[in-house]
């Protein structure tokens, strides 16, 4: 690895697993020492076990991210264990599975917007002012394909990860003469647990997932967090408010090529 990091303290969320995982990882092979947040006390503790098996340092913290005292306490802690708060990927995301909108009941659409769009808000809310303490800071906000293009049966999670990407440039523009820099990473179809179970439950779609993508594969979750890395390093100073889609070519797909 390069050192992207060297010397910065990362926080990223949703770290239990899959690309907040991945991103932890990276986060601590590029120098940076990580807070692992998750709900799931246990998959945070376990991924921070990984991260010391290769001798770097991260701490786990458990919070939940769609409640206001719960991030407000996190970043607390982070700050208080290892004295500042240089970048974060806020990654934690809640889908709300897979209806037409007109039978997507309530209390789905109201946790996946939750977790997905109003848990970003608040860790934004809490983490910049913590940046700005220690001199600036650079923020990554993983939102998805779906969030550009839509996706069938997906309303409550495209109009969230949509919405992340609207935040993502707000924020941007308030705060870009103030030493933080605030952009967003839109995946498309990533190798995750969460994938995994989907084409378990319908094999037939793997296929046609496979073929949305102009590299007709998925991505891996490290390829994710590469490309989260690079946003919160010094060599990205100049990119703020920028929406970079690393989704193995779906918006130049050929169908036939």
């Amino acid at each position: 690895m390069s050192g992207l990091l060297k010397g910065k303290v990362g926080l990223v969320t949703g770290a239990g697993s899959g690309i907040g995982r991945a991103t932890a990882l990276v986060f601590a092979r590029e120098g940076a020492r990580v807070a692992v947040v998750d709900w799931n006390e246990k998959t945070a503790d376990e991924t921070v076990e990984l991260i010391r098996a290769e001798g770097f340092e991260a701490e786990s913290i458990a919070a939940d991210v769609s409640d206001e005292t719960s991030v407000e306490a996190m970043v607390r802690a982070i700050v208080a264990r290892f004295g500042r708060l240089d970048c974060a990927s806020n990654n934690a995301a809640l889908g709300a599975g897979f209806h037409p909108t007109t039978e997507l009941d309530r209390t789905r659409w109201d946790r996946c917007l939750a977790v997905t769009l109003t848990g970003v808000w608040l860790c934004l809310k809490y983490e910049i002012p913590a940046m700005l303490a220690g001199g600036g800071g650079a923020i990554v906000n993983i939102s998805s394909q779906s969030g550009i293009k839509g996706q069938v049966r997906q309303a409550a999670y495209a109009a969230a990860k949509g919405g992340v990407i609207a935040l993502t440039k707000t924020v941007a523009a308030e705060y870009a003469t103030r030493g933080i820099r605030v952009n967003s990473v839109a995946p498309g179809g990533i190798e995750t647990p969460g994938i995994a179970s989907y084409f378990e439950n319908n094999p037939s779609i793997r296929e046609s997932t496979l073929a949305v993508h102009a590299m007709r594969r998925l991505g891996q979750p490290h390829e994710i967090a590469d490309a989260v890395a690079y946003l919160c390093s010094d060599r990205a100073s100049f990119i703020t408010g920028d929406v970079l889609l690393v989704d193995g070519g779906i918006g130049v797909n050929a169908h036939d090529a």
